[in-house]
């Protein structure tokens, strides 16, 4: 696994997307991922310190998650496929136990701005994004 951060936020209103770049921590290799509307705002929020006066989703989860004692530990960008990227979100339970979650990239990401946590991306996913960038 490669240890990733959150690089850029990218809004192109001509083409109506939204997405996010990951960047390599110790490397150059970057990962665009297309995005929703309510997630790029989501991340995009609390980045930039804006707290909504009501919670929204990911703010819920997030309290959600404190409330039971756990945290979450780091998310997996874990699969491409049918260029549709897949997520899995690791918890910590009060306990020590381990617990993991399937997610899409876009909420784990939102989840993971409110938690501090890192971000990791399997070597085969970047692998993949790579032959299909050289292939373009």
């Amino acid at each position: 696994m490669v240890e990733m951060e959150l690089n850029k936020i990218v809004i192109d209103e001509n083409r109506h997307e939204q997405l996010i770049v990951l960047k390599e921590k110790d490397g150059e290799r970057v990962m665009p991922i297309v995005i929703g509307l309510n997630e790029i705002a989501a991340i995009k929020s609390k980045i930039s310190g804006v707290n909504p006066p009501r919670p929204i989703t990911h703010d819920l989860l997030f309290s959600v998650i404190n409330v039971l004692e756990a945290r979450v530990e780091k998310i997996i960008i874990d699969k491409l496929e049918n260029n549709i990227f897949y997520a899995k979100v690791v918890f910590k339970t009060k306990s020590g136990e381990t617990k993991i979650a399937d997610a899409r990239p876009s909420d784990s990401i939102a989840l993971c701005v409110r938690a501090k946590a890192p971000i990791f991306v399997e070597e085969d996913v970047l692998k993949q994004m790579e032959a299909f960038n050289k292939g373009k």
